[in-house]
């Protein structure tokens, strides 16, 4: 029962503190009606808490306060009242609460010591002040002691006690010798933080007899000296080295106690020879960045603005070469009361609710209480519309008489806080604060701001009316906002005139009217242009404007953004500026600036001046750096810096960048802060809170930029609230019972403060429940445990230091964690479209099963079998992704006639669901893929014999195979077709019949029940009738001619007529490459339409990357490809631009290996020349004897030979082509066509185009040029001429006769 009670308590809380946040008002600040508001007293000012003073000054103890009426002020002293009637040395100041205890005049100070409040009181309530502890500073003499001399030996350690008096404050110590000046401190000797002096190891040096410790009171500003102390080293050899001891801390562990916010020194000094060295690790964690120093030659380890997160273990360790020695500190971070929501001043109408809350923390957590009008509320006048809720007050329907002063009190062991806040309960009728009949004037499409400050209570409606008799002002042209303001976004000349401001609430109404104009803009029509003058000349710039005629416009002209120099050269005219004889010094840049009472414009034109005549040349370098910088006016957000330039150079300073360095956050690291014109030697610099400042110059002209400054003296800010909350929040989980919100931390000076953290807060969206906040340290994550999975979440962070908070944050929405979605989707139904195409169905999961955000569905699909094979294997299943809530998808590329099996899944964030029972479906039969291969082989005088493969994917049950083909004769030009149906067991067949040294295309492929599959071509030439009877010859768009010819007895007599076509299917054939080191010449075989643009694809064989491409210029058919890599295999293959997926099979070729880049010329080898020389006189000789027996009749049996073995079948071959050279009969059996050539299994390739280069070599053995010209001498492709005298009477072979074709 009592948990119930309390959750109603926060949840009442809750509502009425929106209802405060919602109704309270906000009282303006005018003077004139905080005159005439009752309001009860406000403490303004107070001395602080532990108030040391100075015995022999008047002692004053402050107490300011407001209120009205104004208040009375009266003191306890050590809790009972203070009379100040009854002591004539205390007097208070009139109008204040201020007292003055007079010491000067007879008083003591020590009289006075005790523990001070002062109360301000008036009929609406009585504000408290802080308990004020006085206590006068004490500055004691030394006590008396004896001194003996110390006798110390070299190495040895020694510690010189100082021992100061205690004061109040605590004394500063040093230590000096008789002549004043500071003893030199060291690594080997420093003074501890207890004031002792300590020495790691005594040398001879150290010997002296006026070490003197001195303490000094700076609140006396008086100085005590203890007596001198001597000491005096005597040496002894050899020095015995020693590993570090340390001399404090004692023991190998200490604790320290520091609080939240001061500055934790922890210390450790070591004795030992050589000296040791100080190094301080924390344990388990690192040393706090930007926050550690070290001090005292790293005996000290300083941590400034130290929080709880500091807690923990420190180890300090002394080393040096013979061992080392530590001592771990345990340090705990405590914490006096800090405020995370102090009270606030509440202002309410009769009847109306609000709360005050009062939250702070501290280690121990402090305990709050709550006073009203100084009382401690428990016994307090009770108040029926007042109920304490431990940290908040709730106030439901408050009456005037509500109106008092309520004192919130946090405190634990190490101190308390104390905070005011009244509840003022007010019935004021309106009143309207905007003087009447104001007039506002604004520019033509800018935005008009209508006052219309108010006050009442309760809080007045506000309404806007426009002329005398107009109706009220609503809809998107204005802006109504909540200080009674009205906004006219985009004001035009038509909203020129009368507004009425209407103020009323139940105690009243009242209005108030104020004027509008609205104005043309100023316009400059004729701008300032840039001008190029010489030395010595004239030059004018033209500003021409256009402005309101009820606005007076004022002209000024700048320089570099600076006043125009004193000068009488520069002449200002209404509409122009003009200056005479021009000198360098006028080079720059000149700003036209138009001012009204409501607009400015600017614009504005460089002047370049130039040499007339040669000058002797000018050295240019850069500017020397800025000097003597200097800070002034010094406030907490900025201070102005002054400087003064250094040489200039010969090229004038531009502009001045000024950075800054933030010694207390980054050290050592410059930032940009700022740049000036290269005429301004002083800059206002904005500044942050707590950051310690340091500024450099940079002077910059046109050659480059100076050296930087010497930096200026440090300037550290004071401390602030944060400006700015973290930015990119985000609440995303991890695990489906988290919310991981996470944030991007604040930069170093972005803190504004010590003592930078975070209030995070967070609550479930849509659900009525309070905000769960906590506080964590300098981090950018925070992970919300136990959380429902997937809910939206309302998340802000906002950050505090020790001074406050940052404004109130932006609320972003984040979810909790994601789980994987619970079902599958059902209903799945698959609908198969064609044979490779089929749509799949499904029904949505509901939402609430998805546990995530909805990322999609996944289609898993795979093949099961094919129906035509009957055969299992393994497939790789597929999977296909359809984003957002879709229930369909397209499933693309099956395979026809094969059996599938689906199913689908939903998927989130965190992974994918349960997937739905399988669903198996099938393709139906589609057209076949071509045949896997058509070869023709075994040709005579009229058969060809076929082979081919059945095709690869079937598809469906084949029915059959067509088979097409048409003679074709040199001239494309193509006979009548015919058509085969073969059956589809089949594998060959020998088709007969045919004509003699017939061309023939064929078209070849296979069909299923849905139709005809692609079709393959090749081409094959009957072979050359024995008879040698002639080849007939075909003409364009002709049949045969009328030469007759004799045909074999099985081959039809009939004469088909041929029609003269284009090739019915373009391709491209026998790509050859020809290549070299660095390059490779690519030749082709094109069939096609006339006019084709190629291009060439080529890249590394066996690599994975892109195909590179390069275009061929008109319609060659070789390309010269370069740039290649020495030994490197490469593929290729040839396109045309304009079919779409027309090209050539891949070719692989390697480029040669790289040649040493010297090379022997073996025409310069002196044995070579010798050998040619001999050759050339053996040929000479043989020349000889030849002349001379030709003389004398003689012949060489060689031809005789010949015609005596005429054997055709032993005749020589041309080593270019093959056919038989000398003796073949040259007109009867010309090739067909130049340059075609047989493949081994005899089948003939379609004829080369007229222009390739292989009519006139062959394409591998061809050689050619880098840039593709051909070279060498043209093979033996030409016909020869016919042969003179007896024609060979035997018939050629038909292996002479197909060698001659090709």
């Amino acid at each position: 029962m009592m948990r119930k009670k309390s959750i109603s308590a926060s949840k009442a809380s809750l509502v009425l503190f929106l209802c405060q946040m919602i109704s309270a008002l906000e009282v303006p600040l005018d003077s004139k009606l905080l005159e005439e508001l009752s309001q009860p007293p406000t403490i303004t000012q107070q001395s602080p808490k532990d108030y040391i003073v100075d015995p022999r000054e008047n002692i004053v103890i402050q107490c300011e306060a407001k209120g009205k009426p104004p208040p009375s002020f009266s003191w306890t002293r050590n809790g009972t009242h203070f009379d100040i009637d009854k002591d004539a040395q205390v007097t208070m100041k009139p109008n204040s609460g201020t007292l003055v205890i007079n010491i000067m005049n007879g008083g003591k100070a020590e009289a006075y010591e005790g523990v001070y409040q002062c109360t301000a009181r008036n009929e609406r309530g009585a504000a408290i002040s802080n308990n004020i502890v006085i206590r006068p500073s004490r500055s004691p003499l030394w006590t008396k002691e004896k001194l003996e001399p110390n006798q110390v030996r070299e190495g040895d350690s020694l510690v010189l006690h100082c021992r100061p008096p205690v004061g109040l404050p605590p004394p500063i110590i040093f230590w000096m010798d008789n002549a004043f000046q500071r003893l030199p401190q060291s690594e080997r000797v420093s003074q501890g933080l207890n004031g002792d002096l300590y020495f790691s190891n005594v040398q001879p040096e150290d010997t002296r007899e006026d070490y003197i410790c001195y303490a000094r009171f700076n609140h006396t500003q008086t100085i005590q000296q203890k007596q001198p102390i001597s000491v005096k080293v005597f040496s002894t050899k050899p020095v015995t080295e020693r590993q570090p001891v340390l001399l404090t801390p004692t023991g190998s562990t200490s604790t320290k106690v520091e609080l939240r916010g001061n500055v934790l020194l922890l210390e450790c000094i070591a004795a030992g020879l050589p000296t040791p060295v100080i190094r301080w690790i924390k344990e388990g964690g690192e040393l706090p960045a930007n926050r550690t120093f070290f001090e005292n030659f790293k005996k000290t380890l300083k941590i400034i603005d130290v929080s709880e997160a500091d807690s923990g273990n420190y180890k300090c360790i002394a080393r040096n070469i013979l061992g080392s020695a530590h001592h771990v500190i345990s340090v705990t971070v405590k914490a006096a009361p800090y405020w995370i929501t102090a009270p606030r001043n509440l202002v309410l109408s009769p009847g109306e609710d609000g709360t005050l809350i009062c939250r702070a923390n501290g280690n121990p957590k402090p305990n709050i209480s709550w006073l009203a009008n100084g009382v401690p509320i428990a016994i307090a006048p009770e108040d029926p519309s007042r109920k304490v809720d431990g940290d908040t007050i709730i106030f439901s329907h408050v009456q005037e008489r509500s109106s008092a002063v309520y004192q919130c009190n946090a405190s634990n062991e190490y101190g308390y806080l104390l905070a005011n806040a009244f509840v003022n309960v007010l019935a004021e009728p309106p009143r309207i604060l905007t003087s009447a009949n104001k007039l506002y004037q604004v520019i033509s499409d800018s935005p008009a701001l209508l006052d219309c400050a108010y006050f009442g209570s309760p809080k007045p409606e506000i309404e806007w009316f426009k002329g005398v008799k107009g109706s009220i002002l609503r809809g998107n042209e204005y802006i109504f906002h909540d200080n009674g303001t009205l906004e006219i976004p985009v004001a035009q000349k038509d909203s020129t005139g009368t507004y009425t401001c209407v103020a009323r609430n139940e105690l009243g109404k009242i209005q108030n009217e104020v004027q509008l104009e609205v104005k043309d803009p100023t316009m400059i029509i004729k701008q300032p242009e840039y001008k190029v003058v010489q030395r010595y000349g004239q030059v004018s710039f033209e500003c021409i404007i256009k402005h309101d005629s009820t606005l007076l416009p004022a002209v000024i002209w700048l320089k570099d953004n600076d006043e125009l120099p004193d000068d009488e050269r520069f002449l200002v005219g209404k509409d122009n500026l003009t200056i005479m004889n021009v000198t360098d010094r006028d080079d720059g840049t000149y700003t036209c600036i138009v001012n009204t009472t409501l607009d400015s414009v600017s614009a504005s034109a460089v002047l370049t001046v130039v040499a007339a005549p040669p000058t002797p040349a000018i050295i240019y370098a850069r500017p020397n750096p800025p000097f003597d910088l200097e800070l002034t006016g010094q406030l907490e957000r900025s201070v102005e810096l002054s400087w003064i330039p250094g040489d200039e150079n010969n090229s004038p300073i531009t502009n001045f960048v000024i950075e800054y360095e933030d010694g207390l956050h980054e050290p050592g690291v410059w930032h940009y802060q700022t740049e000036v014109p290269g005429t301004q030697t002083t800059v206002q610099l904005k500044l942050s809170p707590y950051v310690n400042y340091s500024f450099r110059v940079i002077a910059v002209n046109e050659i480059g930029r100076s050296q930087p400054s010497e930096p200026s003296e440090q300037y550290l800010t004071k401390s602030a609230n944060p400006d700015e909350n973290p930015s990119n929040v985000q609440g995303i989980g991890s695990e489906p019972d988290n919310l991981v919100i996470t944030w991007e931390s604040l930069k170093g000076f972005q803190s504004n403060g010590p003592g930078l953290q975070y209030k995070v807060s967070w609550r479930q969206k849509d659900v009525d429940d309070e905000w769960t906040s906590v506080i964590v340290a300098n981090v950018s994550k925070y992970i919300v445990s136990g959380t429902p999975t997937f809910v939206p979440y309302e998340i802000k962070v906002q950050a505090l230091n020790d001074l406050g908070y940052a404004p109130e944050p932006s609320e972003v929405i984040g979810h909790s964690g994601e789980d994987l979605p619970m079902v599958a989707p059902g209903n799945v139904q698959v609908h198969v479209v064609n044979s490779t195409l089929a749509k799949v169905h499904w029904d949505p999961v509901p939402l609430k099963t998805v546990r995530g955000h909805l990322q999609g569905y996944k289609v898993y699909y795979w093949k099961v079998q094919s129906l035509s094979r009957r055969s299992r294997r393994h497939v790789e299943k597929k999977i296909l992704t359809f984003r957002g809530n879709k229930t369909f998808g397209m499933l693309p590329g099956l395979e026809p006639y094969s059996s599938y099996k689906l199913n689908v899944r939903v998927v989130n964030g965190k992974g994918e669901g349960p997937a739905s029972p399988d669903k198996v479906f099938k393709t139906p039969e589609g057209v076949p893929s071509s045949p896997s291969f058509l070869k023709i082989t075994n040709p005579t005088l009229d058969s060809l014999t076929l082979e081919w493969g059945s095709p690869t994917h079937p598809n469906g049950v084949l029915t059959s195979y067509i088979l097409k083909f048409q003679p074709i004769n040199n001239t494309h030009e193509l006979g009548p077709l015919v058509e085969i149906r073969i059956p589809a067991n089949e594998s060959s067949l020998i088709l007969k019949n045919l004509n003699y040294s017939t061309r023939y295309k064929f078209y070849f492929n296979a069909q299923t029940s849905v139709g005809s599959g692609s079709q393959i071509t090749e081409e094959a030439v009957t072979i050359m009738d024995e008879a040698g009877i002639l080849r007939p010859a075909v003409g364009a768009g002709k049949g045969y001619s009328e030469t007759l010819f004799a045909t074999s007895p099985v081959m039809h007599t009939v004469r088909p007529t041929f029609y003269k076509v284009q090739p019915l299917y373009p391709r491209i054939r026998n790509v050859t490459t020809a290549a070299a080191e660095t390059y490779a010449n690519i030749s082709w075989e094109y069939e096609g339409p006339d006019h084709a643009n190629f291009y060439v694809e080529y890249g590394v064989a066996g690599s994975k990357e892109d195909w590179k491409k390069e275009i061929v210029n008109g319609s060659r058919s070789f390309f010269v490809l370069k740039g290649l890599t020495p030994g490197t295999a490469y593929k290729v293959r040839v396109g045309a631009e304009g079919l779409s997926g027309f090209r050539s099979s891949e070719d692989v070729f390697e480029t040669g290996p790289a040649m040493a880049s010297r090379q022997v010329d073996i025409a310069t080898q002196g044995w070579f020349i010798g050998l040619m020389c001999a050759v050339a006189l053996l040929i000479l000789i043989l020349l000889i004897v030849c002349f001379i027996r030709r003389n004398k009749g003689g012949k060489y049996p060689v031809k005789e030979k010949e015609d005596a073995h005429a054997d055709p079948e032993i005749q020589p071959m041309k080593e270019d082509d093959g056919t038989f050279g000398e003796y073949s009969d040259a007109e009867d059996h010309k090739p067909l066509k130049k340059g075609s050539r047989t493949p081994s299994d005899r089948t003939v390739k379609k004829e080369d185009s007229d222009d390739s280069l292989v009519d006139y070599g062959e394409g591998v053995n061809g050689q050619f040029n880098e840039d593709g010209s051909f070279i060498g001498q043209y093979s033996g492709k030409k016909e020869k001429e016919p042969a003179e005298g007896n024609e060979s009477s035997e018939a050629p072979s038909p292996v002479n006769a197909m060698n001659s074709f090709v």
